[in-house]
């Protein structure tokens, strides 16, 4: 699962001494083993799968591959960094990235000939820094749909074909808004959109909460911000100012945290990042839909007595709809035992050989196209139709796809964005709030 928390790459990584005394080595590595880092146990099948291949083409190189759970994993590899026990090659997201590429812990990976055309669009040219060199070998892919309970849609006389052909706009929220209030229910039966409904005791919540959305907002508000035409950064990549106190994305957020205050919108104090997210919620029938990516279609498809199904993200403003297309790679520490076997394996895991078996296993789309095609062909095997996961990378004329924010400094921009973001959603806070915090964070970014 790719669930965030704050991480503790501020502090620890700002230490100058991360560079300079992370030379000790990486654990169990040697000669002939290179160890392997990943947080997604739903995927850890496959890379053994992966890694019992690559053995057989490299006699004597051995892969031993470590899952740790999201939180666990950040904490122990930033201390490893510190320690010199970190692994040779781990599972990098673009979120660390800027913070990772800063301190120099990473390898670069110039060498092993990733070309961009070999992958889904943009995937590639996320992971090369600012000093031009490439820092990532890409993993997969994943973009952002709604998940919703078609029984319920089904009551409220909702169709998949109206589901899959919402709109809104931040004055009045559209169609979509129409439809997250007709799936809300008060605990006397009556709906989000019919007299007397009462918004302080709602017994089914048309959309569920997945927080305040830190300063990425993935499965929260930026398939709104990004459809309204709103960017993170003043460039795609590697920024030098955020845009936290644009009136478009202040308006926008406006409106999507009214909906909690509306009723239709599971209240902040119903999240939980550990034991109550958006699935959770709707696993339990406590929410009818929720925004949610790729890499949870096992999970929602896997809730007893729940027909689950999937739907596009609504259209916006500027005529498009819009997903964040994120992508995870595989990094090589700069404190590696083993760089020759790493590259190896680096090289491997970026290969059609690994990436069509990971699409095998149908736990998530591989960064190639054939690794792509694998995973369709297996989710298709299960029964799962993925098209609301697959369209926005197929149809750049009715989509936009955009990647994280790419910038140094990501960490502190999520240190201060997390509560700034939830003082809005539960506190009462004003937009206008988000002009303090964008200039603190871009006075950091000025460093």
């Amino acid at each position: 699962m790719r669930i965030r928390t704050l991480t503790a790459l501020t502090g620890a990584l700002t230490l100058s001494l991360v560079a300079g005394c992370a030379q000790g080595g990486a654990g169990a590595s040697s000669a002939n083993t290179v160890t392997y880092w990943l947080w997604d146990a739903n995927q850890l099948p496959a890379y053994q799968a992966c890694a019992k291949g690559f053995e057989k083409e490299n006699p004597g190189l051995n892969v031993k591959i470590t899952q740790l759970g999201w939180s666990d994993y950040w904490t122990k590899l930033t201390a490893g960094f510190i320690a010199g026990t970190q692994p040779d090659v781990f599972t990098d997201h673009i979120q660390n990235f800027g913070q990772f590429a800063d301190l120099k812990v990473l390898e670069p990976l110039d060498d092993l000939g990733i070309e961009s055309s070999d992958y889904q669009p943009g995937l590639a040219d996320n992971w090369i820094g600012k000093d031009g060199h490439r820092y990532g070998a890409p993993k997969d892919w994943d973009t952002v749909a709604l998940f919703y309970n078609d029984t319920m849609a089904k009551d409220a006389g909702l169709t998949a074909e109206q589901l899959n052909d919402l709109s809104w706009n931040p004055e009045d929220g559209g169609t979509f808004e129409k439809a997250i209030a007709r799936l809300t229910v008060d605990n006397k039966g009556r709906r989000g959109d019919e007299p007397g409904f009462d918004k302080n005791n709602v017994k089914v919540y048309g959309l569920a909460t997945n927080g305040g959305g830190f300063g990425d907002g993935q499965t929260q508000w930026s398939t709104f911000t990004a459809s309204a035409g709103w960017n993170y950064l003043d460039k795609p990549r590697w920024g030098t100012k955020y845009q936290y106190d644009s009136k478009v994305f202040q308006s926008v957020v406006k409106w999507y945290f009214g909906l909690a205050k509306k009723g239709y919108l599971a209240p902040l104090s119903d999240y939980n990042i550990q034991s109550n997210q958006a699935n959770t919620q709707v696993a339990a029938g406590k929410a009818a839909a929720a925004f949610d990516g790729a890499w949870m279609l096992s999970t929602y498809a896997g809730f007893k007595g729940r027909d689950i199904r999937t739907a596009l993200t609504p259209v916006g403003p500027t005529g498009k709809r819009a997903t964040m297309m994120n992508g995870l790679a595989d990094s090589i520490t700069k404190a590696s035992r083993n760089k020759d076997g790493a590259r190896k394996w680096v090289a491997y895991l970026a290969s059609d050989k690994c990436q069509t078996v990971v699409g095998r296993y149908a736990v998530v789309f591989p960064a190639t196209e054939a690794g792509t095609r694998a995973a369709v062909a297996a989710y298709e095997k299960k029964g799962l139709d993925v098209s609301a996961f697959t369209e926005p990378v197929a149809d750049k004329r009715a989509f936009r796809t955009f990647s994280y924010p790419i910038a140094s400094y990501s960490a502190d921009m999520t240190a201060l964005m997390a509560p700034a973001m939830e003082d809005i959603y539960g506190g009462g806070a004003p937009v206008s709030s988000l002009d303090e915090t964008n200039d603190q964070i871009n006075r950091i970014l000025a460093q």
